[in-house]
Formats: structure tokens, sequence, C-alpha cells
């Protein structure tokens, strides 16, 4: 009888531990929101939702209802013991101080203001002001402790220089690592999460601060922040780790705590999923997936990009590693609600354009003699992810296509970056430095691809333009230099670019003002190789912003007025007058994909390398007269949008100049109401 209470007794415990442990799962299966404060007590016009504290300032609202009625109704707080007139005004989601409008199941965040913190107040109403009546309110218990990053151990100290300070939890998705550091020379490292007790090789991959799913390169004290793939948070995991896949070695981790009271992710989750059994993850930003069935590959590419940017994929130029040049790749991309994936080749790492009567760059197989090889199957765009489905011959008779092996493993080549005016791909905003190497027709299919995240990224704020507006001046020099990034040539411009762009007097594209009547000579040191798809740039003077002259069909160079550096054989066609040898500021071992690091021009511009070949550079006279307009452009003559503006002035005194300018203008608008 003992025995059978005591069987009794541990059945009835295993039962009430396997309820327990159930209920756990599924609370820690609902969404974290933040520290719940409760649910707002309801006393008129239907207030009613649940309150969470984001952090010390924040609070979110789940569910919230209003039906609008009150006369004078506000978000209200105060330290008074109860909701009354002593309180003040919380701006709502939009940041306004207005009357209430009607609410109805919304989810929001409130933010209170002048920095005041959660903790210095004891309710939150809403609140008629007319009436002096609470609708609806939630209480702030006394010593409550809102979210708030939380700062945990450091990296353990175990191989290959790994180690950093305290490791910061900032959200429930978002790590800080301060003053990372490690030596790069591990086989197949990443940063890598997981369950379990200690790190282990059944874990996942989490992008670097970039985004990037390539193993980790050398860091040297860096402050580094990383986000958790998915619908993975701090709460699902157990240890962070710098660990290697291929050796299986743990080089430096943290175990992460249970129960961190740190502000929920604001990140918005979204879901996708593979139609195709195989998926690799490019980047953060990018995935593709794949099935081969006969003699066809389908392939999908999967991308979180702006509406003007494109997604490519294709094979290496290269057997033994991944390689733009000689690549065979594919373009895709959408406009408005058609989707296109284009068939190109690689020959060079510049635009298409033509070398001595032969087209070089990124140029479509068609262009090349050969042929378009890829169907397009399906494309759209959904929730800011561009979905393009296309298929191809496994072999084709393109001699210009390669081929998609079965037998083996391949290098492959991706990118993302914008489409220019054109629709044709300029540089890449992302693309890997290392190589990746895939098995195309696996026994078992492989799907490593996650959902995508909301695009956090941060608006670049674009480096300060500088301006040449100096009376004294009647000489420039003009060499190449790298554009930038989206913080250089893009951000100042607004164009896209091909990766290079004019530094005029050791400035990237500055301003350049020019007094008619008076003869300026530019110094030209873009390289004088006509055999170099991307090195060659004799310097250009036209009315239109682009450049890139002699890429230009007859009809479109027709449209232009080339004001200098150009000159027509008698044949009529342009040939470039102002060419010079190469003059170049290069990245040195520094990895230009990280550019937008740089908080100025001048920082960027100390890193750099400058080299220069020996002779005398190119000299391009000009003298602008009555006949030019006040805007001009200088560019390259091979390459488009790699120069800016020429302010043409009648005087160099800025107030001059402005009433010059207004003067103008008035003459327009009497001249319009003249004809009205």
């Amino acid at each position: 009888m003992a025995n059978a209470i005591r069987k009794w007794r541990a059945s009835v415990l295993v039962a009430c531990l396997f309820l327990s442990y159930n209920g756990l799962a599924q609370e820690d299966d609902k969404e974290y929101k933040g520290k719940y404060l409760g649910r707002l007590n309801t006393y008129h016009h239907q207030v009613s939702g649940e309150v969470y504290a984001v952090n010390e300032y924040t609070l979110l609202f789940t569910s919230f209802t209003y039906d609008g009625n009150g006369a004078d109704t506000f978000f209200w707080a105060g330290a008074s013991n109860r909701p009354g007139p002593q309180g003040f005004i919380v701006p709502d989601e939009w940041g306004k101080t207005n009357v209430l409008d009607r609410y109805l199941n919304k989810d929001f965040t409130l933010t209170l203001p002048d920095n005041k913190k959660i903790t210095e107040i004891k309710w939150f109403a809403v609140y008629d002001l007319a009436s002096q009546n609470t609708f609806g309110d939630v209480n702030i218990p006394e010593e409550f402790d809102p979210p708030a990053p939380q700062r945990i151990s450091q990296l353990s100290k175990r191989s290959h220089g790994v180690s950093s300070e305290s490791i910061v939890i900032l959200d429930s998705k978002t790590i800080s690592i301060p003053q990372f550091t490690y030596d790069g020379t591990g086989d197949d490292t990443y940063f890598w999460v997981g369950l379990g007790p200690q790190p282990s090789s059944k874990g996942t991959k989490v992008p670097d601060q970039y985004g990037y799913m390539e193993p980790l390169r050398a860091y040297n004290k860096e402050d580094v922040i990383i986000q958790l793939p998915g619908e993975m948070t701090v709460f699902t995991v157990d240890w962070l780790s710098v660990f290697d896949v291929k050796t299986k070695s743990n080089y430096g981790s943290i175990i992460i705590p249970d129960g961190l009271n740190v502000p929920p992710s604001l990140v918005k989750v979204i879901k996708h999923v593979q139609s195709l059994p195989n998926c690799v993850q490019l980047h953060k930003r990018y995935q593709v997936s794949w099935e081969i069935f006969g003699p066809q590959i389908t392939i999908q590419l999967a991308g979180q990009v702006a509406e003007d940017e494109y997604m490519a994929f294709g094979l290496s130029g290269s057997d033994t590693s991944s390689q733009m040049e000689g690549a065979d790749a594919t373009v895709a991309y959408m406009v408005d609600t058609r989707g296109y994936a284009a068939d190109y080749n690689i020959t060079a790492k510049a635009p298409c354009g033509k070398v001595l009567g032969q087209y070089k760059g990124v140029c479509k197989d068609e262009l090349l003699g050969g042929q378009d090889s890829n169907q397009l199957y399906t494309a759209v765009r959904e929730n800011g992810i561009n979905i393009i489905t296309y298929r191809r011959t496994l072999n084709s008779s393109d001699p210009g296509d390669k081929e998609y092996p079965t037998d083996r493993p391949v290098y492959v080549i991706w990118a993302l970056g914008r489409l220019d005016e054109n629709l044709e791909p300029s540089f890449h905003d992302f693309y890997p430095k290392s190589d990746l190497l895939l098995e195309l027709n696996r026994q078992e299919p492989e799907n490593s691809c996650m959902d995508f995240t909301e695009n956090d990224e941060k608006s670049f704020e674009p480096w300060k333009k500088t301006e040449i507006f100096d009376r004294s001046i009647r000489t420039f020099r003009a060499t190449i230099g790298p554009s930038g990034g989206r913080k250089g040539y893009q951000g100042i411009s607004g164009q896209t670019s091909m990766g290079y762009a004019w530094y005029i007097e050791g400035q990237l594209i500055p301003e350049l003002y020019l007094r008619r009547g008076l003869t300026y000579n530019f110094v030209v040191y873009g390289g004088n190789n006509p055999h170099s798809a991307n090195l060659y740039h004799p310097l250009i003077i036209t009315d239109e912003p682009h450049g890139g002259y002699d890429r230009l069909s007859d009809v479109a160079q027709s449209k232009v007025r080339v004001l200098a550096g150009v000159e027509f054989t008698r044949r009529g066609r342009p040939r470039p007058t102002a060419v010079g040898p190469l003059c170049l500021s290069k990245h040195d071992t520094r990895d230009r994909r990280v550019d937008d690091d740089f908080m100025s021009f001048k920082k960027f511009n100390r890193s750099l390398l400058f080299v220069c070949e020996s002779g005398e550079g190119g000299v391009l006279e000009v003298t602008p007269n009555t006949t030019w307009p006040d805007v001009v452009y200088y560019n390259s003559f091979t390459h488009a949008n790699m120069g800016w503006k020429i302010h043409v002035v009648d005087a160099y005194s800025r107030s001059e100049a402005i009433l010059h300018n207004l003067s103008r203008t008035v003459i327009i608008v009497a001249i319009i109401f003249r004809l009205l």
C-alpha cells in the first residue's frame, strides 16, 4: 500500500511538472513585449487594452480601444495618488498632443515627454480634461523596475585571441560586444548561438554587424552590434559563441542568463516560406533557393531590397574561388509589377561599355552575341521583399554560359545594389569577400534560410558637400578615387555609382564655381590606357549630369551638349581630348564594404593609398562664355556617374551671384505672367 501511495505521489508530481512545463513553454512561445504593467481599468467610453513597459521612457499598448467620443480627451500621466487634473499630456503615437480620435484594437508605443521616466509617475490614464473624468487607467507599481539594457559577462578567452569587454544585451534581439577582438585565422568561424549547457555544433549562425553570413574577419578592439535572426531572441538561446564550424571549436563564449529584464525588440519579423527545397542565406537581406529536375534548374532569389535595387546571383568566373570576372550571372529586379531575370556575363568590374569597339564589363549576354538563357517563371514584391523565380537548362547552348554541375560543388557569386537610370546594375552595395561553394545536386535537401526581419538599417547621412569657390584658382588637378559607399558619391549626388569618382584638388566631387570669360585648366590624371574597362577616364564637361558619353547611342548623344573634352573625327565619331596617366586613390587591405563607417570624407581619404603613374597630365582648357548654362557637369567620357556640378557665374561674389540668379528668376516669372 505504501509503495502504491509513493507511486501515485510520484505520478502526480510528474504530471504537475509536465503541466507546469507546458505552461512555461506556452508562456515562452508568446511574443515578448516588455515588462507587463497590466490591463487598463475600464470606466467609460469602451477604453480597454494591455500595457507593457518597453524601457524606462516608453509604454507599449496592445489591442487598445477607445470610442473617441470624449470632449477633451488625452493620454494623461501623473505622480499623484490617482488620476486627476494634476498631470501632464503624453503625446500620441505620432508625437502629437491632439484630442484623441477613435481607436479599435490598435498596437502602438507612447514615449513620455521631456525625458520623464516611468518610475517618476504613479499612473497612466485616458483622461478627459473638460469633465475631469478618467475613462481608463493603469497603476505603476512602487519600486517598478522597467526594462533596460543588461550588462553581462565578457567572452571567455579560449583561443585565437578572442576577447571583449562586458557584453550588453540591448534588447531581446540585439547584442552589443564592446572591444571585440579575434585574430581572423579560424577555418570557418561565425557568431554562433544555441541551446544547451555549452556551445556545440548544434547551433545557428548569426549575421555579423553588416548582415553578412560569411566567416568572420579579424577584429581588433572593435565595438560590434549583432542582431539575432528570424524569430530568435535572447530568451530562446542559452549561449553566444565565436565558433568554428569546420573544427567544431569554441574560441570564446558567454552564457546568456535567464529572465533578463531587457527591452523588447521592435524589429518586425517578416515570414517568408521558400517554395523550393534547397535554400542558403547569402546575407541577412538575401537568400537563394533552387531545385534541379531533369535537365533544368529552377532558382528563386528573395531579397529585402528597395524598388530601385537589383539582386545578382550566378556561377563564379573561377573553378577554384568565388570570382566576379568571368562569372555567368543573373540580374533580377522589379519594375512596378513586372519582374526581370536577365542573363549577364561579367568580363570586368565595370558597367558595360565599349572598349576599342568591343563590349566589356557587366554586360547582357545578348550584347556579347549570345542569348538570354533564363526563363522567368514568377515575380512578386511583397512586404518589401522581391521574390523572383526563373529557370534555365543546366548546360546551355550559349558559349557564354557556364554549366551548372550536378556531380560536384561549384563556386558562386552574388551581389545587391542599385539600378542606374538605364535599369542597368551599378556598383554593388553588398557582396561577399570570401568564397562560397554550393553543392547544387544534394542527395537530401538542405534549408539554412531564416525569416527576414524588418530592415532596421540606419539612414546614412551623406558626407559634407564641398565647394571650390575661389577666384584665385585657375588650375584644377583631377584624379580618380573610390566613390565612398552610400555616404560618398551616392549620398552627395543622389545618383548611382560605378565604384570610382573624380577627386578634384583632393576633394570628392566638389561643386566648382567658374566665372564666365575666364580661362581654366583641368590637369587630368584619369588613366590613358584605352584597353582598361574600368580605369580609363578622360574628363569631359557637358550639360547633363551623368556623363559616359561614349556609352550612349547616336540618338542619345545628339541630345547632349558637349562643352569641352570631346572632338569629332571626320567620320563624326567622338574622341576624347583630355587624357592623362592614372593617379588613383585606393583602399589598402581594408574592406571597402565598411566605407560607410567613416564619419567624414577627410577621415576616409586618410585611409587610402595614393599611387600615380609617371607622365604629364592631360590638359583640358575651358573658357565659359555667355552661351554656357548656369549649371554644367564634369564627368568621365567612358563611364557614367563619376563627377558633379560646375556653377557658371558672372561674378565671384556670392551676394552678386545670388542677385544675378534672382534677377533671372524675376525675368522668367514676368515673361510667364505676360504670356498668361
